[in-house]
């Protein structure tokens, strides 16, 4: 196993920049998920760990291992893909030995190798049958097993569960995290899934436009998020923006949301009248209060089992509130939604980073 270094890393395609300095640091062991929406540049990036992207500039280390003009077959990394990439005509275990026979291991140890990666797998039935034979999670799993074969020291996984459907890919979430406990083996993950991403990252890189927006423990991202994109980003459903104004009345100070609806001040910040800020609650952190809450009209009602799913409106704004009792509000009706003051946020309306002491 071994620890990566991305220092300073850029990127372009001819004129066009597409990593604009990129610093991420994961440990030996770890679950890293590169995480942001299409086109941020987190694909990319695992491609240049790979050897499959040459760097622009700055430079990437595997261990101490300086691997920019490394060939990819030298830098003892593994990488599954989207799309399975197994060969059609060759079995299940043609398929998991196949680099091990490019690397001339003894037959002996070859067997040994993709006989526990199957164990570990559930695939020791399957080693006889083809691809076509196989639904996508059983490809998938042999994908996997193709990679713990060679024992690298980085596992590289480019969105693997996209093509698979919902019940399975989280069936499927749960089983990599499962095998990454009993390997150890530090791995380095891209989605554009935040659930996928929350659920299954030691640390978790959120991108956005070629640059990292902020790094960390998935519930550090979710309570502390650094600024409006990742707060926006991290969490389903995604957090509610109103816009507002710090307002001053001696020593009392509140953020002034549209409509003359009083918001308490963090005591522990530090205000200036009239600062335009956007005041952030995230739907499951609502409560129903028809006197101190938010008066906003009810949209639409999704009930789920477990939870209702609530779309509303608070003076043309959208919002969402999800609660874990059952309701039965009538689109257009008024309901009074009050937040949860001591988990909400504030942030800057024009940069946009989030209200700090």
């Amino acid at each position: 196993m071994s620890s990566v270094s991305i220092r300073s890393v850029k990127k372009r395609f001819g004129d066009t920049e597409v990593l604009h300095g990129v610093d991420i640091d994961i440990a030996d062991g770890s679950f890293t998920v590169l995480v942001g929406p299409s086109g941020c540049g987190k694909s990319t990036l695992l491609r240049m760990i790979a050897g499959l992207e040459h760097v622009s500039d700055g430079d990437i280390l595997i261990g101490e291992r300086k691997v920019n003009d490394v060939p990819p077959k030298q830098r003892d990394i593994a990488m599954v893909f989207q799309n399975y990439a197994l060969y059609p005509h060759m079995t299940v275990k043609q398929n998991m030995s196949f680099a091990l026979m490019l690397a001339k291991v003894d037959a002996a140890t070859m067997d040994q190798k993709v006989q526990r990666a199957a164990e570990i797998l559930g695939l020791s039935p399957l080693l006889d049958r083809y691809p076509r034979q196989l639904s996508g999670g059983q490809r998938q799993r042999v994908a996997m097993g193709r990679a713990i074969v060679r024992d690298p020291q980085v596992f590289l996984y480019d969105e693997p569960l996209s093509n698979l459907d919902a019940k399975l890919r989280v069936a499927m979430r749960t089983e990599l995290k499962e095998l990454h406990q009993r390997l150890k083996t530090t791995s380095i993950y891209v989605t554009h899934d935040q659930i996928e991403a929350m659920t299954m990252g030691d640390q978790i890189v959120v991108m956005r436009d070629g640059r990292v927006e902020q790094s960390g423990p998935a519930l550090q991202l979710y309570d502390e998020p650094a600024n409006l994109f990742v707060a926006g980003f991290i969490g389903s459903p995604a957090m509610n923006f109103l816009k507002g104004r710090v307002k001053t009345q001696g020593a009392s100070v509140s953020v002034e949301l549209d409509g003359g609806f009083q918001v308490p001040f963090p005591a522990h910040l530090r205000p200036q009248d009239g600062q335009e800020v956007m005041f952030g609650t995230r739907p499951e952190h609502l409560q129903l209060d028809a006197e101190k809450g938010l008066p906003v009209e009810v949209i639409t009602v999704e009930p789920t089992g477990a939870d209702t799913f609530v779309a509303c409106r608070y003076r043309g704004t959208e919002m969402s509130a999800v609660f874990r009792d059952r309701h039965g509000f009538a689109p257009g009706s008024t309901i009074g939604l009050l937040p949860d003051w001591s988990r909400s946020h504030l942030f800057d309306a024009h940069t946009g980073l989030r209200l700090t002491a």
